[in-house]
């Protein structure tokens, strides 16, 4: 924090009012002796005596302070003889100590005042927020037999058979819609069918390419919130899970109101609840320190789990009710974090919150995060998302895993990992942007993690509050660019501005495919393989697509690796991007000079964009192959993806067509910033604190590449996967990382 204003919560910009209101809640209160000064019994007296007389202030010593406080613990009330002793003692007045005593007996009642006053307004928020969902569920009451709106007075037998029956329909109904979508490869509505494909395909035989959602399309298919670009269709139908969780939903009230008292205060707190790194960016938790502070709200760390807690602040440029809206809502906030998201869903809405702010609304939700890197598994957790207005202009959106005593599903179905109280502080700085303070805590098992990857998770880079800021600054400067009618650098002579949607809609379907592939999300049926020659820390993955037409048919084979590379993050991005270089490592380029013929800027770098590359054809097939890329860099890391498409399909696409049919298998890179596999972690000898590794120290010297493939081995989807194509993917994964690093000179 940078320590302007009393609580540090947000910077010099925060509103004086709400450091008051916070302060009476009972989230900082300053009590300590020695910072309290009073004037002296002749100060007391001259003032009485009129403004006539010069007032003359005397400061209490530190030792005077120190010995009035230690008699005061011990006697608040002295007598006149005690006083007197006192006096002789320190060397003040009769009236000076009598004085100091009333004063300092005021002060205790205050605190002992302010203190009642904080739990009163906790139990009154606990009171509101039982209120509203005992409101809630008398607005909608349900039938505990069969799950209908009950009916105040008696019905008949027949009545309730016959409801009873309509659930079960109901439920049948919803079943066969999700059963449908899955082979249709579209959402299907009980009133509404499915719209035939268009039969647009590519006849691609080497692409990269796409997890696909049970043949659903994916959820990065718009842009951020504020900028739709469709209903919503693309996402990923989840089911919910109401009716099989059973719990007491009064515990999920306090711990939601513990959790955000928490957030709060850790947004509040600096040094030495937080160490913050060389570049005083990132900072991390002081555990110990934490553990002075706070208790969980979730029971106890499991033994093999390792912790990881990071704070930042920043500016985005979005109001934040459009950002809290965003958070509420699980479609738009895997939209907004799509390569950190492989998929979420609200299990559960247990407080419907206020008006159009959210205040005090309660969920419970479904989530998986993910760290681009088949080395290390997807982050599943079931948690409670708590947002609150605190005032005008301030609202904190808090996350707390459930506690699998309150939950009496099944307690593995998240193994791996579970999340503090985690979220942002929220504060509109003007009409344009709000400051963020961020805070990430969690516990994991990292055993399952590679020993490659291991550092990278425990210094905060893979998870950290760093990593979502970054992410939520970039896509709001994207949203802010695409909205922009003037954009500066861009290459799109005869593209209308909606087909320069139609465009980015389908690069964000090819990005988010190609992390889903990368890091193998529950969602997508993948079959893992463990065939023919394979490098051990190479994954390989098959899946055949029936029905999907947002990919080519047939037998589809994904493989992914990462490795550590010597070079720094900008210099590899630069060189991945670079059209010009790209026949240093694509075999699609057969050799020759890549030409960019569309460029649509997404950032204020010249990196941050989607492009349309052309390369020198070989035959007359060939010369109707483009390249679609869409790239960007930012702290948290960077993204080069790509993929085939024809000539006519992208025709379609820029003239504002329908980007859902056209078919893609997406390869690509993703550079992490990166910790050397020498690092192991460290701990100094003066109070055992964790030194943590810094981007532009020397402990980091490189960064981490993820290369990801995915080929369509064989068109027809009944085909047997053979151990040559495997041998054949593994083979290109190993010869494009040798190409890479001989390009720029690495050993």
């Amino acid at each position: 924090m940078d320590g302007h204003g009393e609580m540090g919560l947000i910077g010099e910009n925060f509103d004086p009012g709400f450091v008051g209101r916070m302060k009476e809640d009972g989230y900082e209160i300053r009590s300590e002796s020695d910072n309290f000064d009073v004037a002296s019994g002749d100060d007391q007296d001259a003032a009485a005596d009129g403004p006539s007389k010069k007032k003359k202030y005397h400061r209490h010593t530190p030792r005077q302070i120190q010995e009035l406080e230690s008699f005061f613990k011990e006697c608040p009330h002295p007598d006149e003889k005690q006083r007197m002793e006192l006096s002789r003692r320190l060397g003040l007045e009769g009236k000076q100590i009598k004085f100091w005593f009333q004063n300092r007996r005021t002060q205790m009642k205050t605190q002992l005042e302010r203190h009642e006053n904080v739990i009163l307004r906790q139990e009154t928020d606990k009171l509101r927020a039982e209120n509203d969902l005992l409101k809630q569920a008398m607005t909608t009451p349900i039938c505990n037999s069969c799950g209908g709106p009950a009916v105040p007075g008696e019905i008949s037998y027949e009545q309730h058979q016959l409801r009873i029956e309509n659930a079960r329909l109901k439920d049948e109904l919803t079943r066969i819609c999700a059963l449908t979508n899955k082979f249709l490869g579209r959402p299907l509505s009980s009133s509404g069918s499915p719209i035939p494909p268009h039969g647009l395909n590519s006849n691609l035989e080497l692409a990269v390419g796409r997890n696909g959602f049970g043949g659903l399309n994916n959820a990065g298919t718009s842009l951020p919130m504020g900028f739709e670009f469709g209903d919503g269709s693309m996402m990923p139908i989840v089911k919910p899970m109401v009716n099989e969780m059973q719990y007491d939903r009064s515990a999920f009230v306090d711990v939601a109101l513990s959790a955000m008292d928490e957030l709060i205060k850790m947004a509040q707190m600096d040094n030495p609840l937080w160490i913050k790194g060389l570049g005083g960016g990132m900072e991390s938790l002081n555990v110990e320190e934490y553990k002075r502070n706070f208790s969980s709200c979730i029971g106890m760390k499991p033994s093999s789990y390792a912790t990881e807690a990071t704070k930042a602040t920043g500016l985005v440029y979005l109001r934040g009710l459009a950002l809290v809206e965003a958070l509420m809502d699980a479609n738009r906030w895997v939209e907004m974090f799509p390569c950190m998201i492989s998929r979420a869903a609200t299990i559960d809405v247990l407080s419907s919150g206020t008006g159009v702010t959210r205040d005090n609304e309660l969920q419970v939700m479904d989530a998986e995060f993910q760290v681009l890197s088949p080395l290390v598994p997807v982050r599943q957790v079931r948690f409670i998302r708590f947002c609150k207005q605190h005032s005008e202009g301030v609202w904190a959106v808090v996350d707390v895993s459930i506690d699998p005593s309150q939950d009496a599903t099944d307690t593995q179905m998240f193994p791996n990992c579970r999340r503090l109280p985690s979220g942002c502080v929220i504060q509109d700085v003007d009409t344009k942007c709000s400051k963020i303070t961020w805070v990430e805590h969690s516990e994991y098992d990292d055993s399952a993690v590679h020993h490659l990857l291991q550092p990278f998770l425990s210094s905060g880079f893979g998870f950290g509050a760093h990593r979502w800021l970054a992410t939520l600054q970039r896509q709001c400067d994207c949203m802010a660019i695409l909205m922009s009618q003037d954009i500066p650098g861009e290459n799109n002579t005869g593209i209308t501005p909606a087909g320069r949607k139609s465009m980015i809609k389908l690069a964000q379907r090819m990005t988010y495919n190609f992390c889903a592939g990368v890091c193998a999300s529950s969602i997508h049926k993948w079959d893992k393989l463990s065939v023919g020659n394979v490098g051990e820390d190479v994954r390989v993955m098959t899946r055949k697509n029936i029905n999907d037409p947002g990919e080519p048919h047939g037998v589809v084979l994904s493989a992914a690796t990462s490795v550590w590379m010597p070079v720094t993050q900008e210099r590899l991005f630069d060189f991945l991007r670079d059209e010009r270089m790209r026949s240093e490592w694509d075999i699609l380029s057969n050799g020759g000079p890549m030409q960019e013929m569309v460029h649509v800027a997404k950032g204020m770098g010249h990196g941050n964009c989607v492009s349309l590359l052309r390369g020198s054809a070989i035959n007359a097939n060939e010369n109707n192959m483009l390249i679609l890329q869409e790239t960007w860099s930012d702290a948290s890391g960077a993204l080069v993806v790509y993929a085939p498409v024809d000539i006519s399909s992208m025709s379609v696409v820029m003239n504002d067509g329908d980007s859902a049919y056209v078919a893609l298998l997406p390869s690509g890179f993703a550079i992490l910033p990166g910790i050397s596999p020498s690092y192991h972690g460290g701990r100094s000898e003066s109070n055992g604190a964790l030194v943590k590794p810094e981007i532009d120290g020397s402990i980091v010297s490189g960064c981490l590449l993820t290369v990801g493939f995915q080929i369509l081995v064989n068109n027809v989807p009944t085909a047997k996967l053979t151990v040559e194509s495997v041998e054949t993917v593994n083979n290109l994964i190993s010869c494009t990382i040798q190409k890479i690093k001989a390009a720029l000179t690495v050993t």
